[in-house]
């Protein structure tokens, strides 16, 4: 008999209060003193009303690392130290680490304390938390594993923050620059992400007392052999092409606000739904025989309201309607936090008391770093 996996229970770490929209630049700070012309119109646009920083609202400063952020969530998956020390293995995901080595999942790892067991780190965009859950998922599925603990965490306001922008904006004032402000594709992300960090817990026994949700199969697509890169950090875009950090001189890094995270709107906007849903969801329902009224939730992770009627849409266009009374989001209250997303929302589901046993979830996940896209199906037991 096939060895079945679930999750038995997910954790949410959100850094402290909630920052609604007039308070954002308050916490995130001015670049050259003066306030962002693209703002108002990216947050009409996106639909968030309020998201979290790992910024201390009284002194300003940091107060989270990731991994320390990443930890805290995975901590609120166990009662006790006992329980956390029988993990067998442990998969931690984010698309900015806090240092490029080691790799994050040993610096959650570290944060933990808890004893040795198999650690591994998976890298990318908003699709690195579902292949973190996938490593976590075939582990258990191949009886390498009996409780493996999946995390995937953001501090996006760690690299979005004004004092990464200082240089170059004091670098374009002394090149007599006369209109000094941020290139839209990086002011663009300063008001589109968020930090937090969502933990999941699996094995291959459900829970006697409670639901679990079953993992029935993850599916992934790359097309970044079709298309260049859109969202990008530590590099420049140069003819369609990356210029990496390590060609930079260090001077170059600072006045060019080489290490910040931008993304090519237009690429973003002529493809990423495209791609993400209508041909990557059509090769999965092909594979898995997929009909669209055999789902009760559809969980998608989209970035922008901007994107909700395009997500839908897409869907029409490959006869896979799934009606918005079926949709599930928390992203006007939780925010954009990338990779963590997903977690974040099917906590806030599975312990909502809606679920019941034998609905079937259809999650959506994509990514713009070079254009990637998962799915999940999960059911209810």
């Amino acid at each position: 008999m096939e060895k079945q996996v679930f999750i038995n229970k997910l954790s949410v770490t959100l850094p402290n209060t909630a920052v609604n929209n007039n308070e954002m630049e308050t916490r995130l700070g001015l670049i050259g003193d003066k306030k962002s012309r693209a703002r108002a119109v990216i947050l009409r646009s996106n639909g968030i009303k309020q998201r979290y920083y790992a910024i201390d609202p009284e002194t300003g400063k940091q107060n989270y690392t990731n991994a320390a952020l990443a930890a805290e969530a995975v901590k609120g998956l166990f009662n006790d130290e006992t329980e956390l020390a029988a993990i067998d293995t442990l998969v931690a995901s984010s698309s900015m680490p806090d240092q490029v080595m080691p790799n994050h999942a040993s610096m959650v790892h570290g944060e933990l304390q808890s004893p040795p067991c198999e650690v591994v780190s998976t890298s990318g965009v908003c699709l690195c938390g579902v292949t973190a859950l996938k490593y976590a998922y075939l582990n258990v599925k191949a009886n390498e594993s009996q409780k493996s603990v999946v995390v995937a965490s953001e501090v996006a306001s760690s690299i979005m923050h004004a004092r990464n922008f200082d240089a170059e904006h004091q670098h374009k004032v002394e090149t007599l620059d006369e209109h000094p402000e941020m290139a839209f594709e990086k002011d663009f992300l300063r008001w589109m992400l968020s930090d937090g960090a969502g933990a999941a817990l699996l094995s291959d026994k459900a829970n006697n007392k409670d639901i679990s949700l079953r993992i029935d199969w993850i599916d992934s697509f790359s097309f970044a052999n079709e298309l260049e890169a859109c969202m990008y950090a530590g590099a420049e875009k140069i003819d369609g092409k990356l210029k990496g950090w390590p060609s930079y001189s260090g001077e170059q890094r600072e006045q060019e606000s080489i290490m910040t995270v931008k993304q090519d709107v237009r690429l973003l906007n002529e493809n990423i739904v495209r791609i993400t849903v209508e041909e990557t969801l059509k090769r999965i329902i092909t594979k898995r025989q997929l009909n669209p009224a055999d789902f009760d939730y559809f969980v998608p992770h989209y970035s922008s309201n901007y994107f909700r009627e395009k997500v839908y849409q897409s869907l029409v266009n490959i006869d896979f309607e799934l009606p918005y009374e079926k949709w599930f989001t928390n992203l006007p209250q939780k925010g954009n936090t990338g990779s963590a997303s997903i977690f974040i929302m099917l906590e806030e589901l599975l312990y909502s008391k809606q679920l019941e046993v034998g609905q079937r979830i259809l999650c959506y996940i994509p990514e713009s770093g070079r254009f990637s896209s998962g799915f999940i199906q999960l059911t209810v037991v």
